[in-house]
């Protein structure tokens, strides 16, 4: 399909007054004239300036160009970028047809082994992005950074409430766990985070991802896609959200949560949403952080590893004697990054759990099974794949 009967191109203001070779904007090839081939690229970025599924944030619509400006003027990082922007996508004329040609989009791109990464936008057009994936035969996972779990189930609390509600109802289902990062324990209904927890699905506050940000790292990597709300940063260093809040993820942990996605070799997707110009200072300091998290993510992205085969001479196995039921835990530790992995088994008859049945872990699980106790993460796969 040629591309670009979809997306309209970037305007050249954004871009005009930027001469640095160094510079991100001149490391990369953008859809101004001429729609660049992605086939032979790395990264896909495309924005989406919809904002007909938020009631509250309207303005969200003039995110991704705002990003942009801030991105473009970033220096390059390290590795052979092949990265293309696609630029903005051209709405449909409803809601839905906008999250089709999303997934659409999506689809093609991870075909063709590019990873997509969507600017917003409000946030339930992350419901395209999941979408992708429905074709793809295999079950996926699904992590999602907000301050708000997005559960709501009243259509006129309007779309960007109530997304995950829609994503966990798709039909038909191909989902195989969601995690839920930051939310601020005052914002939901403690109903919401109960209705996780008999789902198997996991949810961690603010305060416990600032107790030890590293212990989020397994779970970040287990990831097969990402959907970021700016409303997990705290306002005064993300104040373009009408949903920003005083405590949250500061910009440093934000881009550090950019970074791990970024190393995820798993991982095949990233979306932005709710950035709101409107409310930002007259400085964009949010754009600011969106773009930072932008390029850390690229960085990671240019940093993976290639760990995926577990029976090389690059891992080290550790069996570990357990005193009850399981016999024996099996870890899997890499000589070149020192990740974890545990080993989860799954029943017969049901390979298609096979891709997920070994878990990034920490070396924090290793010692608790040492010390005669099956980890928490354990217990929570083997309830998923039983």
């Amino acid at each position: 399909m040629d591309l670009t009967i979809l997306f309209s191109p970037i305007d050249e203001s954004i871009y005009e007054n930027i001469t640095s070779p160094s510079s991100f904007f001149k490391s990369i090839r953008v859809f101004g004239e001429k729609m660049p081939d992605y086939k032979d690229a790395q990264i896909a970025i495309f924005g989406v300036k919809e904002g007909r599924g938020t009631l509250h944030n309207e303005g969200t619509t003039a995110g991704p160009d705002e990003i942009r400006k801030k991105l473009y003027h970033l220096k390059r990082g390290v590795g052979a970028y092949r990265i293309v922007d696609l630029g903005n996508l051209n709405l449909g004329h409803d809601l839905d047809e906008t999250y089709t040609r999303i997934s659409e989009v999506c689809r093609m791109l991870l075909e063709s082994n590019v990873l997509p990464i969507i600017i917003g936008g409000s946030h339930d057009l992350d419901y395209g992005q999941y979408a992708a994936y429905e074709t793809m035969d295999k079950l996926v996972s699904l992590l999602n950074v907000d301050a708000f779990l997005d559960l709501e189930e009243k259509k006129d609390a309007g779309a960007s409430r109530g997304h995950i509600h829609k994503i966990l109802l798709h039909e038909p289902n191909f989902l195989f766990s969601y995690t839920h990062l930051a939310y601020q324990t005052y914002l939901i209904d403690s109903l919401s985070v109960a209705v996780l927890e008999k789902l198997y699905f996991e949810a961690f506050r603010i305060g416990q991802m600032r107790t030890n940000m590293q212990e989020m790292e397994p779970t970040i990597r287990n990831a097969d896609m990402v959907s970021i709300d700016i409303t997990a940063i705290r306002s005064s260093d993300a104040p373009g959200n009408a949903h920003a809040q005083p405590f949250g993820l500061t910009g440093e942990e934000a881009c550090q949560v950019c970074w791990y996605a970024g190393l995820n070799e798993k991982l095949s997707s990233i979306g932005f949403y709710e950035y709101n110009p409107a409310f930002d200072d007259a400085h964009k300091k949010t754009a600011a952080v969106v773009s930072t998290m932008i390029w850390y993510f690229i960085e990671g992205y240019y940093h993976r590893k290639n760990e995926q085969n577990f029976k090389s001479n690059d891992f080290m196995k550790y069996s570990v004697s357990m005193p009850s039921e399981p016999e024996v835990l099996t870890f899997y530790k890499s000589k070149v990054s020192e990740k974890w992995w545990l080993e989860v088994p799954y029943p017969n008859g049901r390979e298609r759990y096979a891709r997920n049945s070994i878990v990034p872990c920490s070396y924090n699980d290793y010692q608790t099974a040492v010390k005669g106790e099956v980890p928490d993460r354990y217990i929570s796969m083997l309830a998923k794949l039983i």
